[in-house]
């Protein structure tokens, strides 16, 4: 084991850590507020937690093997746990985009005007949140299903031939019906970035013009302030920057261990940074808009009453 493979391990630790930890505390509040605080509940909090548990799954299932392997070395899984954990890792991973932008779609519709031609949805938007995450489980795991039949476990981590590879799993070579199978993971792909990236701009389009008009109300001294549209604008900007650096990041070092010549695993290893950079930064950034205030009633009865708001308000 080389001193590299410790200090790897170690800093994935670090990413597993805060990822879980955030995502876990993020998806806490807003259960919290599901289950117990009915007068506060709102339809978008189910996507926040569906988006937290997905995240969860999506660290778990790509830095824990990842860290395993470093610190042990050898032959970490047999075929099926290796298709096991890609096959779940590439689902949830996904998930993750899915939501995002159901996520961001949600939110601009929620707060578009009331004389927009999106404000008719505003009454379906709970409606649809359920049958929109069975759609994207579903989708997703016919998507990846060929994952099962052309993974295997590496028997040999030192030595990496063209095709798709891991430390631990394998995909020797491209046949035709994994080129469909590619062609179907870029439109699906493409479809929801593109509408995360614009509905997520047309939100900063409103909440800027909604700033501007509320300028001409606020003195002076308010107005020097950092506004709520501000932060909102400057948070939905950071998540977006954030999604859209780490997602094609990762998919150019894909592309390149899939179709690119005999390559070191130094690669693949900053796949597994990039692809969980998201998951991990997504909980705090959010967490960050929620407002929680603690209410003591009583001290023999210890309770804590949370008031919460997300971003979305």
């Amino acid at each position: 084991m080389f001193a590299s493979d410790l200090t790897f391990g170690f800093f994935l630790l670090s990413e597993i850590s805060f990822g879980l930890t955030g995502n876990l505390l993020f998806f806490a509040l807003h259960m919290y507020t599901i289950l117990f605080q009915h007068h506060l509940r709102k339809p978008i909090d189910v996507i926040f937690t569906h988006l937290a548990l997905v995240n969860v799954l999506t660290i778990m299932f790509r830095l824990i093997p990842d860290t395993m392997s470093s610190f042990r070395g050898g032959h970490l899984f047999n075929d099926v746990g290796c298709k096991t954990v890609l096959y779940i890792y590439r689902v949830t991973w996904n998930l993750s985009i899915c939501t995002t932008a159901l996520l961001s779609t949600f939110q601009a519709i929620t707060i578009s005007p009331s004389n927009s031609k999106w404000a008719w949805l505003k009454c379906k938007l709970p409606s649809c949140i359920f049958p929109s995450f069975l759609f994207f489980w579903i989708i997703n795991m016919l998507i990846y299903i060929q994952v099962i039949e052309t993974v295997i476990a590496s028997s040999n981590s030192s030595l990496v031939v063209s095709g798709y590879s891991q430390e631990y799993c394998k995909a020797n070579g491209i046949n035709q019906l994994s080129y469909v199978i590619l062609s179907a993971m870029i439109v699906h792909d493409v479809l929801f970035v593109v509408l995360m990236m614009e509905t997520s701009l047309y939100m900063v389009h409103l909440l800027c013009r909604h700033h501007r008009k509320a300028q001409h109300v606020h003195s002076n001294r308010l107005s020097s302030q950092p506004s709520p549209e501000n932060k909102a604008t400057h948070s939905i900007l950071f998540l977006v920057s954030c999604f859209v650096f780490f997602y094609f990041s990762n998919n150019f070092i894909t592309f390149y261990l899939l179709f690119g010549p005999e390559k070191t695993l130094g690669f693949e290893r900053i796949t597994g940074i990039l692809a969980s950079g998201y998951p991990t930064i997504c909980s705090f950034v959010l967490i960050k808009n929620i407002k929680i205030t603690w209410t003591f009633f009583s001290i023999s009865d210890t309770k804590f009453v949370f008031s919460q708001r997300g971003l979305s308000g």
